[in-house]
């Protein structure tokens, strides 16, 4: 039996590896989610997860009449990738590697640059910058290779995609980088600069006949900087942290170490209100305004005027919104939001 080339060719066996693989990728970032942990470090692991898988498949697919190979299945294949039943192949060959060495140099990568990046823009935004360089980069590798049958997998794109975003948003920014045999906190510009230096060398050097051959898809790393080089302040507008703003520590994941909240005044909704304040309310309320400035302190109090307070508006319960900064009616959303 040939090896299965799309979903339409696979076998009871074949889709249970496809459904492994699947469950190894997303795994992760599910519990991402629900734990609000780092997506990066989810990324990280999730990469490790499937090389491991493909590590597995290689022992032990034989063993279960199955055809399955992850690599022919997934992997950017120039020929094949402008069908449409092949398209995903864009996303899935930045789930595979090639060996060990592959794999761990790409999650440092994501580690190291990823983690502080996340802290700058939140989670969301860090994604879509990820997926912008793991397309660029597969798209600069098709458009320059569209004849090949070879195989072309990693998620080098996406890490110089991480690179090129950061460079273009935040460049004054230092983080823990292993650069000139030294690991020290290092210049995102520095960093950025002399990797894609380096790529740009490589390339040179091949297309000029100066260097032999490679397997290493260079022109890959550098489509995934250039595009989120050019997109990145474009994906960050509206992130945690201002554009060009390097005055806080990128590891705080925001920025900041606490919130950003309005300043509170002497106005409040249950003065002349159907539900005013009783006295307990009240004297929580006076503590509140004198001392709320500071988010900490804010919330305690906060908290403690739940206790006491009911909706301005209807009288029932109060609770926090899930910034943890701001009182609710627990029945009714558009009756209050303050402060």
């Amino acid at each position: 039996m040939s090896q299965p080339l799309n979903v339409l060719e696979l076998t009871l066996g074949d889709s249970i590896w496809l459904l492994l693989f699947i469950a190894a990728a997303l795994g992760p970032y599910v519990q991402s989610y629900r734990m609000k942990t780092p997506i990066s470090l989810a990324t990280v692991l999730s990469l490790m997860l499937v090389a491991t898988l493909q590590f597995v498949h290689g022992l032990v697919g034989d063993l279960f009449s199955s055809d399955f190979d992850p690599i022919f299945f997934g992997a950017l294949i120039p020929q094949l990738v402008t069908e449409p039943i092949h398209v995903h192949r864009m996303i899935t060959a930045g789930w595979l590697h090639g060996g060990a060495m592959h794999v761990v140099g790409n999650v440092l990568v994501i580690a190291l640059v990823g983690l502080p990046l996340e802290g700058r823009l939140g989670p969301r935004r860090w994604m879509a910058i990820y997926v912008l360089g793991l397309l660029g980069g597969n798209l600069a590798w098709w458009g320059t290779h569209m004849s090949s049958w070879t195989p072309a997998l990693g998620a080098s794109g996406a890490c110089f995609g991480l690179l090129g975003a950061y460079l273009a948003c935040w460049p004054n920014d230092r983080i823990v980088f292993p650069l000139i045999f030294l690991i020290r906190e290092w210049p995102v510009g520095l960093v950025a600069i002399i990797r894609l230096g380096f790529e740009v060398y490589y390339v040179y050097g091949a297309q000029s006949g100066t260097m032999g051959s490679t397997n290493v898809a260079h022109l890959a790393h550098i489509g995934g900087f250039f595009l989120c080089f050019a997109m990145g302040r474009i994906v960050a507008k509206g992130a945690p942290t201002e554009l060009d703003d390097s005055s806080t520590s990128p590891y705080s994941m925001g920025g900041s170490s606490t919130p950003k909240i309005s300043k509170l005044d002497s106005l409040n909704p249950w003065e002349n209100s159907k539900f005013p304040l009783d006295e307990k309310a009240s004297r929580v309320m006076e503590r509140l305004l004198e001392e709320g400035d500071e988010f900490e302190t804010r919330v305690a109090w906060l908290e403690e005027l739940i206790e006491f307070a009911q909706c301005p508006h209807c009288g029932s319960e109060m609770k926090m919104d899930k910034g943890g900064h701001s009182l609710r009616c627990s029945s009714r959303k558009d009756h209050i939001h303050w402060p």
